[in-house]
């Protein structure tokens, strides 16, 4: 099973406990050798579930939306996608340069083309800009490819 993660990033740290908890219960525990978790490693729900995702024996396949994605993450962030993206066994990219919306925007439909099931970190709120969750949402209801909403009741962004 290919299980793609898009996600709200800049979560409280209350909101971030309550994630990571509902992604634990969330990613199958029978036979993670035969998942693969796509992602594209941002700060937040992306790289907490590739984290749990390969301690539990997933592999890791990671979406990079432009060639300087890395730079416009947080710098705090930088040695944890290094640490996820070395041990990937595929890298897929868009073949954008610039990090911007539409850049992001085509990561989160080429993540969703290769994946079976979405889990998305969502509060089903629209996107704030081109390529959030909420668009990576409606391209996967477009791709007929099944979601999973993970968020904690009654809590706002």
């Amino acid at each position: 099973m290919r299980i793609g993660i898009t996600g709200h990033r800049g979560l409280t740290t209350e909101l971030e406990a309550q994630v990571r908890q509902l992604l634990e219960d969330a990613l199958p525990n029978a036979a993670s050798s035969t998942i693969t978790l796509v992602s594209c490693i941002a700060d937040g729900p992306d790289s907490w579930l590739a984290e749990i995702a390969l301690k539990r024996g997933a592999q890791l396949e990671v979406i990079v939306p432009a060639d300087q994605y890395r730079d416009g993450l947080p710098e705090w962030h930088h040695p944890t996608y290094d640490r996820l993206f070395d041990r990937a066994t595929a890298v897929h990219r868009t073949g954008h340069l610039e990090s911007e919306e539409t850049a992001h925007l085509a990561g989160g439909e080429l993540l969703v083309d290769h994946i079976d099931k979405l889990f998305a970190v969502w509060d089903g709120l629209p996107a704030r800009g081109q390529g959030g969750t909420a668009d990576v949402v409606a391209y996967a209801r477009q791709r007929g490819v099944p979601i999973e909403v993970i968020w904690p009741k009654g809590a706002r962004r």
